[in-house]
């Protein structure tokens, strides 16, 4: 059954499901690693892979987080972030190789710190927003270089993965 007028089928509600699962679960097994994850890949692929679908999947893991570790002001941050990336790698849709979107991956990691900034400019103004995302800049850099070589090796398997549970949906 097709989903129409925006309308999910059981379908989409379990795959949205699947894909905040994974999201979660990402997350949870790279926290030994400081700034080293696999969301970002995760939400790259599986805006290349489901569109408009992953939107629900990435606001349903936000909500998932906040329960998990708490409506502080990180969380506000997640609000945009996470969707700017999927908005990010839609525009970047036509490009069959995975260099694009691991630079792209590369350059979200390297300015997160500076998105996460953006809350502290209206608590604090523009002092207290910049030396909140400069003193991050080290964990920031690892978190560029790791998601870009993580996306470099695999976005390519992941990707033919993704595109074969596309065609057997």
């Amino acid at each position: 059954m097709k989903s129409h007028n925006n309308t999910l089928t059981i379908k989409d509600i379990a795959l949205i499901g699947v894909m905040t699962a994974t999201l979660e679960a990402g997350k949870i097994a790279m926290t030994f690693l400081p700034n080293v994850e696999v969301v970002s890949l995760f939400i790259i692929l599986y805006t290349l892979a489901f569109g408009r679908k992953t939107v629900y999947a990435i606001f349903t893991f936000i909500f998932l987080e906040g329960c998990l570790y708490g409506f502080g002001l990180w969380w506000i941050m997640y609000l945009y972030a996470w969707p700017l990336l999927s908005f990010l790698a839609w525009r970047l849709r036509k490009h069959d190789t995975p260099l694009p979107y691991a630079m792209l991956s590369g350059v979200f990691g390297l300015f997160f710190g500076a998105l996460c900034a953006i809350p502290y400019f209206f608590i604090g103004g523009w002092s207290m927003a910049f030396t909140w995302w400069v003193s991050g800049i080290p964990y920031d850099l690892v978190h560029c270089g790791a998601n870009f070589v993580l996306c470099l090796v695999l976005f390519k398997p992941l990707h033919n993965c993704l595109s074969t549970i596309r065609k057997n949906l």
